[in-house]
């Protein structure tokens, strides 16, 4: 993963609601999958072992995250348990066609929460952010972050 797209994903970690939060798990875990998939082509054996490994433990927060109460927790769980299965063989022997299953898996329950978080207005879950405004400068083709609000006052209240 790059650091534009860590970048990205902390910026929209910042400002997700409980469900945003689970879309952007998913996209972690996706693109954790990507990035395999690349170091597989190169044949980067470490690198693919890293990315299998964080995909493995993004799943393993969203089958954490589970409340097992409701209906549809326990057949997410089985699923998540799979894909944690299904992960750890990749990881060991090397096999891409389980990453595909696994993102064949993951897709379509991404794009379903998506659908589904414009309905949660919970608000975002953090609290006392700071607020970031990027936009081009006068300078030739560069781009400037601006960092607005910058007392030492940030993250968690106590």
């Amino acid at each position: 993963m790059t650091s534009e797209t860590k970048q990205q994903f902390t910026f929209r970690i910042s400002q997700a609601n409980p469900t945003e939060l689970v879309v952007i798990l998913y996209d972690m875990t996706l693109q954790y999958l990507t990035d395999a998939n690349g170091a597989a082509s190169q044949e980067d054996f470490a690198s693919y072992r890293e990315n299998v490994l964080r995909a493995r433990k993004c799943v393993s927060e969203l089958a954490a995250s589970l409340h097992l109460e409701y209906e549809p927790a326990v057949s997410l769980r089985n699923l998540y348990m799979y894909c944690i299965r299904r992960l750890t063989q990749a990881e060991i022997r090397w096999h891409t066609e389980l990453l595909r299953e696994v993102t064949n898996i993951i897709t379509p329950l991404r794009d379903a929460y998506r659908q589904i978080a414009p309905q949660n207005t919970a608000g975002p879950v953090m609290q006392n952010t700071q607020a970031v405004y990027a936009g081009l400068t006068y300078g030739r083709n560069t781009l400037t972050e601006n960092m607005a609000d910058q007392s030492m006052n940030r993250g968690m209240l106590v």
